[in-house]
């Protein structure tokens, strides 16, 4: 991968989503994926890619496969006996733990969803996909959006149904997002600048959306966030909020009534929605009227992005790289685990 700035690679999405596009035009014509048409399926990640597979289960039992995103913890010795395939996630194919489960799962067959073709993980697996979404910042941005397309496309050919046109007409989608909401994004930064932590709040595919943007804002604003599911958020977490915290709320359901209680309490309240604006003491930022749930995770987080870009600017921390190493969770050739 070419490492870019942050803003570089959040700008270059429809590029990025157009190359994934092309690259996997023809999924549906691969015979190697007929032993994972029947599930159940796992969908093992870490990090940003179990975001990805959160997403992705949940977007193959949609299409009437069963499937169940799980960490690498989770992935034990009685997998084979109800698991039908395991997908390994790891945009950089170089994640230890990820590379620990593909060995755990070597009696079932092992597909690998990565940003290219060339790591250690593919290989381990018995059939690669590289999304080929190139170039991107150590806090992933294209390689995210490239996976979550990525495994749409592949829950459309494994169901044998159409690729939805929200999904080929992305890269437009995305740049039509990108250049309506540069202000909307500076503002709601500004208002999230001296928040002491912020909460993302999303429900169906949007709860992996606020859990990659909770990743995001730690990894790059160094500013502790959490993601929680919409109605679970309800029951006892919302409590917290104040003039301290801010407030990332997802969606067009109970999203914008929580955006609003939240902004009446003094939160800095942003609110990402398809919904026309309404007063409400909360920051509006709209969102393209897509009803593909992959489509409309795709273009919440890059919404998120933007977001992120203008708060790392303004803390200092402009394209800045990790400050803990962690050198235990990428193997970069293959190397056995460590004692």
């Amino acid at each position: 991968m070419e490492r870019i700035g942050y803003r570089a690679a959040v700008a270059r999405q429809p590029e990025s989503l157009a190359t994934c596009l092309s690259t996997l035009s023809e999924l549906a014509n691969d015979s190697r994926l007929a032993s994972f048409r029947q599930g159940p399926l796992a969908l093992v990640g870490i990090g940003a890619s179990y975001q990805v597979a959160l997403a992705g289960a949940q977007y193959l039992r949609q299409a009437g496969i069963s499937a169940h995103a799980l960490y690498p913890a989770e992935l034990d010795t009685s997998a084979g006996d109800f698991y039908r395939g395991i997908m390994l996630m790891s945009a950089s194919g170089e994640s230890a733990e990820i590379l620990d489960a593909a060995t755990l799962s070597a009696g079932l067959p092992r597909l690998a969803l990565c940003r290219a073709a060339d790591n250690p993980l593919a290989r381990q697996a018995d059939i690669m996909i590289a999304t080929e979404s190139g170039a991107d910042n150590g806090a992933s941005s294209t390689g995210y959006t490239g996976m979550l397309l990525a495994i749409a496309l592949l829950a459309h050919a494994l169901s044998g149904t159409g690729i939805p046109s929200e999904l080929t007409t992305l890269p437009r989608t995305i740049a039509g997002l990108l250049h309506d909401n540069v202000e909307p994004s500076i503002q709601a930064a500004r208002r999230l600048a001296d928040c002491s932590a912020i909460d993302l709040v999303g429900g169906g595919l949007e709860l992996a959306t606020a859990g990659e943007g909770a990743i995001l804002i730690r990894e790059a604003v160094r500013l502790p966030a959490f993601a929680w599911e919409v109605r679970n958020y309800l029951h006892g977490p919302m409590e917290s909020q104040d003039n301290r915290t801010g407030l990332i709320a997802l969606g067009d359901g109970d999203e914008p009534r929580i955006a609003a209680e939240a902004a009446a309490f003094g939160c800095t309240s942003i609110l990402l929605t398809s919904q026309p604006p309404v007063p409400s003491g909360a920051t509006h930022m709209q969102l393209p009227a897509v009803a593909n749930p992959i489509a409309r995770a795709v273009a919440t987080i890059v919404a998120i992005q933007m977001i992120v870009a203008e708060m790392q600017d303004a803390a200092g921390l402009t394209d800045t790289r990790f400050r803990y190493p962690q050198s235990d969770t990428k193997r970069r050739a293959e190397q056995p685990k460590p004692a």
